[in-house]
């Protein structure tokens, strides 16, 4: 039990380090005291989380410039410098080449041929390693721009296509690859035409040694990666495609495939215009099936990669990708059973933009269905979006210098970045995340970060040491704004606090903060 003295401190001490923080913090926190409920839950939906920097930007903006930067931010949209700073040092950060794949696999060799068990134990273990750190880099990287991108629409779906065309960094190599797939074939088409993305994944080395088309050739048809096209990337189980479909999609496939090989592989005169070589991705013609194939009701003739497009474009637009894929979206933004009203709009923008992701999130955005979700609907946080909220909302724009607590708290809850085993992807509604089990280690997660700065500003090096750093809850964005958001319940709660740190911890564990912020003050009981 909290004794009278506490409560007195609570709310004499919430008070005063209010006022103290609201006189530091200048500018575009100060006014987000303005902020209304409503704006709140809009910056709130579509962001990985409120905090006084987005809303300076939504009341520079306004509501209306806001939503369209979003949706088309510039394509050197900047991060603030010390995050750049930190991504610029990594060494994948400019991209990923064949040689830099051929020197790892090298080393993996020449590990495997060592001779003195001892040595060859070591060597594995520094391969394993090196592997490893990178697959920690890319987690970092995509944190540190999921926390500190001003374009944070863009960061959220790239997350979200992410899992949509989710790869599993344990297999083969792909700890060395996840996170150039994520930088180029992902994030760069996060907001532009979805048939670019499903191209941009059909093309990288994660995919395809991931669902495993590096291997599929004429005479040695495999066939998980065209039917995880159909099933889960675009059309969706029971569309209309059938196992034929699938057999046909996986001979289209037949030839595209990885080359890490400097030099072109030795092909007949006759099909050495048909090679096709981008980087690490090959169409080796000598390994298609040339053969016509009937596919969706339409004949693909037998004639190397053209193939594939024609094949693609039949797929991206046939209606029941629209479908599947604005159900996703609005599974992911609006509810976990969205009104089919909602869905049929957005697939109507995605079918007459030709899949603009832009568009058809805008149809979104505009649609009354998102508003009322705002203003009735609890959009439950999956650990990604609660652990990625309390560290935007608790820091602002004072830049972690370690991510590996946020890695850290994201595997144990159960989310971590390239983790999902199954080519389908972590799932998107509540029932997934809200269990007791959750709830305790998101209590355990919420004290950790309210009770200081939980190893995020202790750099990952030897003889490092921990920066001073403290959460700063109670700011003018929480008496200006997020307060109102809070049930008479919770607000006693935090007036039980006896400590800031105690006061943080409740905060991040009330029920409010699981959910995404909503636009109307919640109703008390009479």
């Amino acid at each position: 039990m909290r004794t009278n003295t506490a409560g007195r401190w609570s709310a004499r001490g919430s008070a005063i380090l209010g006022i103290g923080i609201a006189a530091i913090i200048t500018g575009g926190t100060a006014r987000a005291a303005e902020i209304s409920v409503h704006d709140l839950a809009l910056i709130d939906r579509l962001t990985w989380g409120i905090n006084g920097s987005s809303v300076a930007q939504f009341q520079k903006l306004g509501a209306a410039r806001w939503v369209d930067q979003q949706l088309h931010p510039a394509a050197d949209s900047a991060l603030p410098q010390p995050v750049a700073a930190q991504i610029d040092a990594m060494p994948d950060a400019a991209g990923l080449t064949p040689a830099a794949i051929n020197a790892f696999q090298a080393q993996g060799k020449d590990a495997d041929q060592l001779t003195d068990p001892e040595a060859r134990k070591t060597a594995k273990q520094a391969y394993q390693q090196a592997l490893n750190d990178r697959a920690k880099q890319a987690a970092s990287r995509s944190i540190l721009r999921a926390l500190y991108a001003p374009a944070q629409l863009r960061e959220r779906m790239t997350w979200f296509w992410l899992n949509h065309f989710n790869v599993h960094q344990s297999k083969a190599e792909l700890r060395l690859l996840v996170g150039d797939y994520e930088d180029r074939a992902i994030r760069a088409h996060a907001l532009g035409k979805f048939g670019d993305l499903l191209r941009a994944t059909l093309r990288h080395p994660a995919m395809l040694r991931y669902l495993d088309n590096a291997g599929n050739a004429n005479g040695h048809l495999n066939e998980n990666y065209a039917r995880e096209i159909m099933e889960l990337h675009t059309m969706g189980v029971g569309s209309g495609y059938t196992q034929a479909d699938v057999e046909a999609l996986a001979k289209i496939l037949t030839g595209v495939g990885i080359d890490l090989k400097p030099e072109d592989p030795k092909l007949k005169p006759a099909l050495a215009p048909q090679l096709v070589r981008d980087g690490a991705f090959e169409f080796n013609p000598a390994r298609h099936d040339y053969s016509d194939k009937t596919f969706l009701g339409h004949t693909i003739r037998g004639s190397g990669f053209a193939e594939v497009d024609e094949a693609l474009d039949l797929i991206v637009h046939n209606p029941a990708t629209a479908q599947h894929v604005s159900r996703k979206l609005a599974t992911y933004f609006v509810s976990d059973e969205p009104p089919q009203s909602l869905i049929d709009k957005m697939a109507k923008a995605f079918t007459a933009s030709d899949g603009d992701i832009a568009q058809v999130l805008a149809a979104m955005i505009a649609a009354p269905e998102f508003d009322a979700s705002l203003k009735t609907a609890e959009r439950f946080k999956d650990p990604v979006g609660y652990v990625y909220s309390a560290v935007r909302l608790a820091y602002d724009d004072k830049v972690v210098l370690n991510t590996v607590p946020i890695q850290r708290w994201l595997g144990r809850l159960g989310e971590g970045l390239y983790q999902r085993q199954t080519p389908d992807g972590y799932p998107l509604t509540a029932t997934a995340w809200n269990g007791p089990g959750q709830m305790m280690l998101r209590f355990e997660i919420a004290r950790q970060i309210g009770s200081g700065s939980a190893g995020l500003f202790k750099p990952e090096q030897a003889d490092a040491k921990d920066r001073p750093a403290f959460p700063l809850l109670q700011n003018a964005l929480y008496f200006g704004g997020l307060s109102r958001t809070l049930s008479s319940t919770t607000r006693g709660a935090l007036d039980q606090a006896i400590s800031p740190q105690d006061w943080n911890t409740l905060f991040l564990s009330s029920p409010e903060f699981m959910v995404r912020q909503r636009a109307e003050a919640p109703h008390e009981p009479s």
